[in-house]
């Protein structure tokens, strides 16, 4: 199987939004399909392109995208906003490569620090980044003895934040 990973291209929004259901099962019905949507507004497939990636399957399938940006107001520090692997290519190391992809660009940039958050709900989220190294960030509450920031994206949008140093 030929796969290609490759930056994405504004018409690749389209391709991600037909995915989101699917991707997530349907996860939280009519609202929880409008909230992941409006996670991924186009201007991400416009100015994030750079430090985004996108993996292609063979007959046109897309297989896994990770959206991330460089912060601007805090110099040396990563942020993967979005990420979504194929249900067919989950377990296959596809995310972790995704995200060591991200790791590489960004310390070639000066990153030294990467952030991410996962909902409360997602302890497969949380398994997974702290396989990679991530580690949670204090909060102002607990959720099953982890560290959780209530409200973090509006009211009862509460997260687990996550950090990984880089070399």
């Amino acid at each position: 199987m030929i796969e290609t990973l490759r930056h994405p291209v504004e018409d690749d929004h389209a391709r991600v939004m037909a995915v989101m259901d699917e991707w997530w099962g349907g996860l939280g019905g009519e609202s929880g399909h409008l909230f992941r949507t409006s996670l991924l507004p186009r201007l991400y497939f416009q100015h994030f392109t750079d430090t985004s990636y996108l993996l292609d399957l063979p007959g046109g399938k897309l297989g896994a995208f990770l959206i991330g940006f460089l912060s601007q107001s805090e110099p040396g520090v990563g942020y993967i906003h979005f990420v979504g692997v194929a249900p067919a290519v989950r377990r296959t190391g596809v995310g972790a490569a995704l995200y060591r992809r991200f790791f590489l660009d960004s310390a070639a940039r000066g990153v030294r620090k990467v952030h991410s958050i996962t909902g409360t709900g997602n302890q497969q989220s949380v398994a997974f980044h702290t396989r990679l190294g991530f580690t949670l960030e204090p909060g102002d509450d607990e959720v099953d003895g982890l560290p959780v920031h209530r409200n973090y994206d509006g009211p009862g949008r509460d997260a687990f934040k996550f950090a990984r140093h880089l070399p």
